[in-house]
């Protein structure tokens, strides 16, 4: 389970940091337990964020069933998605 808040440190963090591939091993080492996955934010397609930030979205994953997907439920949650955006 992700809590709101945990999601809330997470952006703390990532908005610290200088936001590429490279921060999800920092944020690996910093939350164990918790998987992350980088990606630009036109590769998640039509799909609301759990959290918005200037400069990516969060995005939840459920990972209870055989396939990953994105979730909105906390609770269900054991993955986060940092998808960058990228300004035109």
């Amino acid at each position: 389970m992700i809590s709101p808040e945990l999601l809330e440190s997470i952006a703390l963090a990532i908005n610290a940091l200088t936001l590429n591939e490279s921060v999800v091993a920092v944020l690996r080492s910093e939350y164990p337990g918790i998987h992350f996955t980088y990606c630009m934010e036109d590769d998640i397609g039509n799909h609301q964020p759990a959290l918005e930030q200037p400069g990516f979205n969060l995005y939840l994953v459920d990972g209870r069933e055989h396939c990953l997907c994105l979730t909105r439920n906390y609770e269900h949650a054991s993955g986060i998605v940092i998808a960058e955006i990228l300004e035109a």
